[in-house]
Formats: C-alpha cells, sequence, structure tokens
C-alpha cells in the first residue's frame, strides 16, 4: 500500500514541476508562448472573416497577405539603417511563414468541402514560384554574412521548404480539383 501512495506522490510532484518550470526557462511561463503576437493585424483578420464563405477571395487574401509579409521582410533587408537585421529577419519569416501555413490549411480545407477553387489555385501556385525565388535571393544574401544568417538559417530553410513542398502539393491539388469537379458535372 505504500508505494501506492509513492507512485501517486511522485505524480503529483511531476505534474507541479510541469507547471511551474517554464517559468525558469528562457522564455518564461506557458503563458509568454500565448503573448506572440498574431502576424495579422485587425483589419487583415475582418477581410478573412468577411471572405469566410468565398474561398476564391479568401485564399486571394492569404496569397496578398504573404506577399506583403515578403515585400516588408525584402525592404527591411535592403535598408542600410535596419537596426537589429538578423533578428527582425527571424521574425518576418516567422510571420510570412504563419501566413503562408494559413493559406495551406485554407486550401486543404476547401478541397476537404469539395469547393471549386481551379481558378485562385493558379494564383497561389504563381505567388509559390514568386516565394520560392525571394527565398533562394535571401538565403543567397545571407552566404555573405554567415554571422547574422545563422540567427534566422534555420527558418529560412523551413520556410524554403514548406514553400518548395507546398507548391509541388498545390500543383497537384489542381489536378485533385479538377477530377472531383468533372465528377460534380456528370451528376
Amino acid at each position: 500500500m505504500k508505494s501506492g501512495v509513492h507512485w501517486r506522490w511522485r505524480i503529483v510532484l511531476g505534474l507541479g514541476l510541469l507547471t511551474v518550470l517554464p517559468v525558469f526557462l528562457p522564455g518564461g511561463s506557458p503563458l509568454s508562448a500565448q503573448r506572440r503576437r498574431d502576424p495579422l493585424n485587425p483589419m487583415e483578420i475582418d477581410q478573412l472573416r468577411d471572405a469566410m464563405l468565398d474561398p476564391d477571395e479568401r485564399l486571394q487574401l492569404y496569397v496578398k497577405f504573404s506577399r506583403d509579409r515578403m515585400t516588408k521582410l525584402e525592404q527591411m533587408r535592403s535598408d542600410p539603417q535596419t537596426a537589429e537585421r538578423a533578428r527582425q529577419t527571424h521574425d518576418m519569416l516567422e510571420d510570412f511563414l504563419a501566413v503562408y501555413d494559413e493559406l495551406n490549411d485554407n486550401i486543404d480545407m476547401y478541397v476537404g468541402r469539395k469547393d471549386d477553387i481551379r481558378k485562385v489555385l493558379k494564383v497561389v501556385i504563381e505567388a509559390d514560384t514568386e516565394f520560392q525565388s525571394k527565398l533562394r535571393a535571401l538565403k543567397n544574401s545571407a552566404n555573405t554574412n554567415a554571422a547574422e544568417a545563422k540567427q534566422y538559417e534555420f527558418l529560412l530553410t523551413d520556410a524554403l521548404d514548406t514553400v518548395d513542398s507546398s507548391a509541388d502539393d498545390h500543383r497537384k491539388t489542381v489536378a485533385e480539383v479538377e477530377e472531383y469537379m468533372k465528377k460534380k458535372k456528370k451528376k
């Protein structure tokens, strides 16, 4: 019976440590992870909410917002007065990736609902090509300042891998949507 009580105390102690330990780690408490700002501003969130029922409009908004993040990143990097360029690059890549991931989640949602998104997928695929080019240019420019690039290298690689694999997925999705739209017409 004593070993059962001892076992329970270990669980209680372990759970207690899991709730307290993050306070002592870099980044603070579990609430600090929730404080990470949303990469979308309130106006963009409202636009997305208004376009919830229109897949074409909503996906075009995500493309626009992703493109806006990439443009801001390029502008910041080209400004010689930029302070903390590596940190800002990291943060802006993180924002771009968050918005781009939302784009992909929405594509998956509309494909799952069997919506006709063929037209907007062409816009998405064009944007994929643009993003791939810009991310590769950033990677090439990062080779000139390796010390700075180390601060965002992982995130840049992740962004490149995500956009590359998503571009392939988006091309396959066009064929998938074509197929289910043909079946829908036959009915």
